[in-house]
């Protein structure tokens, strides 16, 4: 698979603070000490580093992360899994990409997969050639573009749906799940946690009996930013903190869109969470 770009540049990570925060561009400005005309150039991508780093302070930012996005220094080392997890990135209108993900048990053949994105034929490839069953179909949250494919991916295997009881599916038969649920494939494991903010039943499942533990975090975090909304900014960040970080810090975090990451990386690269 080819490298897939980090989600959000600097920018994107200076609007969702500044709206987040609730931080007029006048208030910034003068809270930072700094021109309106030089807060206009970082944030249309003129990353003038000592502007950036003082704007970071009176975002909750961390100024180096927020420095090494803004100039592409860093880009998460990619974890191995030898067996049981693959990755599927398809694409969704003209510049966006999504991220759908598979595990499975190497003895029982049992498998779950984790959203649809907007075409499951790399997926239902997979599962055919490997002989996998699959199971489960757990849905991170109902956005279209997570669920684009489900009903074509549900009919091909016969899994049961699953999704938030705060989020329930449209689709007929699918059943729904409360926080801290726990499913079995074999020897894995699967924990819900509500990480509500980016919508109301966003969920991560924590995923144990991989090389790896797994955090399947869909838009909830990306690798140096996170998924947010214009009112649930503060839900995101505060459930991200204490739902996500608190995980084993060599868990593999794998975001609905952009590249894998772990959580070491996130915890010092990650403007939001890096100090």
């Amino acid at each position: 698979m080819a490298r897939i770009p980090i989600e959000d540049d600097y920018t994107d990570v200076l609007r969702k603070a500044q709206r987040g925060h609730k931080i007029t561009d006048k208030e910034l400005a003068a809270r930072a000490g700094i021109t309106q005309e030089n807060l206009a150039a970082i944030q249309t991508g003129r990353p003038l580093d000592a502007v950036l780093r003082r704007v970071a302070r009176h975002l909750q930012l961390s100024p180096n992360a927020l420095e090494e996005l803004a100039h592409k220094r860093w880009y998460p080392v990619q974890p191995d899994f030898p067996r049981g997890f693959m990755m599927f990135n398809t694409p969704y209108k003209q510049d966006i990409t999504v991220n759908s993900y598979l595990v499975w048990d190497s003895k029982t053949k049992q498998a779950a997969a984790f959203d649809t994105g907007t075409d499951s034929a790399g997926m239902l490839t997979e599962i055919e050639t490997a002989g996998l069953k699959l199971q489960h179909i757990f849905i991170t949250h109902t956005h279209p573009d997570h669920v684009a494919d489900l009903d074509r991916l549900a009919d091909a295997t016969g899994a049961a749906v699953w999704a938030s009881e705060l989020e329930p599916i449209s689709r007929p038969g699918s059943q729904t799940f409360k926080e801290n649920a726990h499913f079995h494939l074999g020897a894995l494991s699967i924990k819900t946690l509500l990480t509500s903010g980016h919508s109301p039943g966003q969920t991560t499942f924590f995923v144990k009996g991989l090389s790896w533990p797994l955090a399947v975090v869909g838009d909830s975090l990306f690798s140096c930013s996170l998924g947010s909304s214009p009112t649930g900014f503060l839900e995101q960040l505060g459930n991200n903190r204490s739902k996500i970080f608190t995980l084993p810090k060599d868990t593999v975090i794998a975001c609905g869109h952009g590249p894998l990451t772990t959580l070491a990386q996130e915890k010092l690269h990650n403007p939001f969470y890096a100090r």
